[in-house]
């Protein structure tokens, strides 16, 4: 997001902080579900975002245009916060729409911080993203926007089933529509850390051959938080081709101590000689 839009998130995001610390987690859930459900109308009809977008407009004229359209439609909690982002400024149609979607996120993820299940979010999206990983055809299943979308909810559901709470399933279908724009891998990725920002960590993702012990994990994040000033979320994977070593990233900082590393650079010097 532009500067415009960002300062236009960030009143409707503590309008959003405000509520939800008096608010029952189930409050807070439907009230995101109403959210996302406006961003998905926003999707669709781009008529609606340019004229919610309208710098031509005031803010108290655009905020009273979405009143006017869902009044009765949404519950009140929801059309305030909308109305918050709507009467900002935004740079472009699409930001209003990038917003949207990240509010009913937050929304969401707020919830799930009220009811103390955050953490287990955070690792059960972070787990059904190498599910995916893992699998080529499963992960051109769930990317295919030719294949229906109730076809590839049903295949999410019937994968999380016993296995992940309600609210991953959610934030998993949010992934599925294109959250912010990004395919599948990179929307479960962008949800962990958006997971884990409002845990007030940082991610590190740990590639090595095999599994860190628990210890290992520990010192690792104690490490890379003494470095990044913020308590570190390490998730890992396994990838025997790395052949040794560690490679770890954070943010666009990668840290690479693998052999393979090693390896490839002993041959590229080599072939230039």
């Amino acid at each position: 997001m532009q500067a415009a839009s960002r300062e236009s998130y960030k009143v409707a995001a503590e309008r959003l902080d405000a509520y939800v610390r008096g608010a029952e987690p189930s409050a807070v859930a439907t009230t995101a579900d109403a959210i996302l459900s406006v961003a998905d109308l926003l999707r669709r009809e781009p008529r609606l975002r340019r004229a919610l977008s309208d710098p031509a407009r005031s803010g108290a004229d655009r905020a009273g245009l979405l009143g006017e359209l869902l009044r009765g439609k949404v519950d009140a909690e929801a059309l305030d916060l909308i109305a918050s982002l709507v009467a900002g400024r935004w740079s472009a149609p699409s930001e209003l729409l990038d917003a949207a979607e990240r509010l009913g996120v937050d929304a969401l993820l707020a919830g799930a911080d009220s009811a103390g299940e955050l953490g287990e979010v955070e690792d059960e999206l972070f787990r059904f993203g190498q599910v995916v990983a893992g699998s080529p055809e499963l992960s051109s299943t769930l990317s295919d926007s030719t294949v229906p979308a109730v076809r590839r909810a049903t295949l999410v559901d019937q994968l999380l089933a016993g296995k992940a709470r309600p609210i991953t399933g959610y934030l998993v279908g949010v992934a599925l529509a294109g959250f912010g724009g990004r395919n599948l891998s990179g929307a479960l990725s962008r949800l962990v850390e958006l997971a884990a920002e409002r845990r007030d960590r940082q991610v590190a993702y740990v590639t090595a051959a095999a599994p860190l012990s628990e210890e290992e994990e520990r010192r690792l994040g104690a490490s890379l938080s003494a470095i990044y000033g913020r308590e570190v979320s390490v998730k890992q994977t396994v990838d025997p081709s790395v052949l040794g070593g560690v490679s770890v990233r954070v943010g666009s900082d990668l840290y690479d101590g693998t052999v393979l590393r090693r390896l490839n650079e002993s041959r590229n010097a080599l072939a230039k000689r």
